[in-house]
């Protein structure tokens, strides 16, 4: 916003389309590219047991007691560890309808680029107000 004098619809809609696409790229080819990466090298097949063991973690009693709004949830979130990327690994790892699964998971970018833009523009306003 301020960088680079956005306004803040564009930066809401570059931010969550920057968001949104590679999810569609995780959810429909993790499955291949971790197999092929993990049968060919050692380093890839522990990343990726270390990856998916941690998403299991942090992902698991929450899908299994809340279903799909957990998933939204999950991703709109704003922390490491949590959002569209993870949500969507998630989607391979309990094999999660995609569909319905990127849905979820669009809602839920959406819902982390509202609490980001009232946090930007709330720390933005609070900046002014003091200076």
């Amino acid at each position: 916003l301020t960088v680079y004098h956005l306004p803040l619809w564009q930066a809401f809609l570059f931010s969550v389309l920057g968001n949104i696409v590679p999810v569609f790229f995780i959810i429909y080819f993790i499955d291949a590219v971790s197999k092929f990466l993990m049968a060919k090298s050692r380093i890839f097949n522990r990343f990726f047991q270390w990856l998916f063991a941690r998403t299991r973690i942090k992902f698991e009693g929450k899908y299994a007691k809340y279903g799909l709004i957990a998933l939204t949830i999950f991703v709109a979130i704003p922390l490491p560890m949590t959002g569209a990327w993870t949500g969507a690994l998630a989607v391979f790892l309990f094999q999660i309808p995609k569909k319905p699964a990127i849905i979820y998971v669009i809602l839920g970018v959406l819902g982390a680029g509202v609490l980001v833009a009232i946090l930007t523009l709330s720390t933005i306003g609070t900046i002014n107000y003091i200076k």
